[in-house]
């Protein structure tokens, strides 16, 4: 909307005045992997050498890497048009000593948390402050992190829903090849075969029905489509993470200088959206499971809420409990952020993709995903406590062993969300926040 009017005259001015305007952000710093991992997209888009920025000051965002130091970045301020404006300002004002950072995980004026890293103050020209902040990086990193931990607990669900199967003595014949081929899909296929090797080795019980609940018989046509989806996540994040996403952009082989749009982060957006809508259904997936599980109706037998003495103990009612409010806040939170556009700048901004609300959100989706992962593993072992069969498959033996390794039986009752957060570790990854802990 100022395009038309003269800049500062002198450069230094120009870059203070360009980041001190961008300001503007509120709420609760974003986690510290979000925030160094988005400084690390940035860094390797300006490498690329494109941008125009001095060579310093890839140098200094590269050095950056070596220490613990993170900048601390507001949650709330970018449309994900023109860039992540706002939070990626205050990450370069950190760079530059005004702010706050983090060292060790503390957070400390960013002129003292530089000090203490052995970091100088970055000095920025003009065009510097405007290439650190006018792209995508914040988007691109937390789409692709919340990708990193939706995969986890993918893999994970298709585990425990084998540990599932096996346990009760359901018969695989849900996942015979011949189907799964007949049903046209290759993310079901694939899916379904690697489920066949964590069963291979089952013995049927001979006492189920001989159709399962959805929730086990139809698991690789549910756990194949989100494969499907997140093959198309994975080419979008590969896209971005290479991708250049500054405006505008210098080719001095052409002497050229080309304004545009690489800043629009709308491939992320719809890719995280997919996210969203997969792990949604993941989460219901294995609540559902669970919920399964602690039905003497529908477990084969086993005690209500698998608790060792029904009356006097509670077993997993709690947990039963938590996933049903984590199921309702991911179909809340599910909802399409990307198509949410609304004008701003003066109508210079008319559309925007929200791609950055969209790949947080995701990103926080996915640390309950990995929580709801974590839950059944839990009700998987007190099953076996209770009087589930011992396995037969030895994938899903070794499996259950390592999980009574981890989480002593609910016998008596106890709290068990420290259990829950350390079947989740043992499942997709001890630490692994962004697809993530919600600690």
């Amino acid at each position: 909307a100022l395009v038309g009017f003269a800049g500062r005259e002198d450069e230094a001015d120009q870059c203070d005045n360009t980041l001190a305007h961008l300001g503007a952000g509120q709420g609760p710093d974003l986690p510290l992997e979000v925030a160094r991992a988005a400084l690390l997209v940035r860094v390797w888009s300006l490498a690329q050498g494109l941008s125009g920025v001095s060579a310093h000051v890839v140098d200094g965002l590269a050095a950056m890497f070596g220490t613990t130091f993170v900048p601390a970045v507001p949650r709330f301020g970018s449309v994900g048009a023109s860039g992540d404006l706002i939070p990626l300002a205050y990450a370069a004002q950190a760079l530059r000593g005004r702010g706050h950072a983090y060292v060790n995980g503390r957070r400390m004026p960013a002129a003292a948390a530089l000090d203490e890293a052995g970091l100088k103050p970055l000095s920025l020209d003009g065009r510097d402050a405007l290439a650190l902040v006018n792209g995508t990086s914040l988007t691109t990193a937390a789409t692709a992190l919340a990708l990193d931990g939706v995969r986890a607990s993918h893999r994970a669900v298709q585990t425990l829903t084998c540990l599932l199967a096996d346990l009760l003595g359901c018969d695989p014949q849900f996942l015979d090849p011949r189907l799964l081929d007949a049903y046209g899909h290759r993310g079901a296929a694939d899916v379904a075969e690697g489920m066949r090797k964590t069963l291979s080795g089952i013995r049927p019980s001979g006492t189920r029905a001989l159709q399962e609940p959805y929730s086990i018989r139809c698991s690789p046509q549910l756990l194949g489509a989100a494969e499907d989806a997140l093959r198309y996540v994975d080419g979008v994040v590969a896209a971005d993470l290479a991708s250049v996403s500054d405006n505008p952009l210098f080719f001095p082989d052409d002497d050229l200088v080309v304004h545009g749009g690489n800043f629009f982060g709308q491939p992320a957006a719809f890719a995280s959206d997919v996210l969203a809508m997969v792990i949604a259904q993941l989460g219901n997936l294995a609540e559902r499971q669970l919920d399964l599980l602690v039905d003497p109706g529908r477990n084969g037998g086993l005690p209500p809420m698998l608790a060792a003495g029904p009356g006097r103990q509670h077993g997993m009612q709690g947990v039963q409990l938590a996933t049903t409010a984590f199921v309702a806040e991911l179909r809340r939170a599910a909802v399409p952020a990307g198509m949410q556009s609304l004008p701003t700048n003066l109508h210079n901004q008319d559309v925007v993709p929200f791609g950055t609300q969209a790949a947080l959100r995701a990103y926080d989706m996915a640390g309950l995903l990995r929580l709801l992962c974590g839950s059944l593993a839990v009700g998987l072992r007190q099953a076996a406590h209770v009087g589930a069969r011992r396995p037969t498959a030895p994938a899903c033996a070794e499996l259950l062993d390592a999980l009574a390794e981890a989480i002593p039986p609910i016998d008596p009752d106890r709290p068990l969300d420290e259990d829950v957060r350390t079947a989740a570790d043992l499942l997709t990854g001890v630490n692994q926040e962004g697809g993530g802990s919600v600690e």
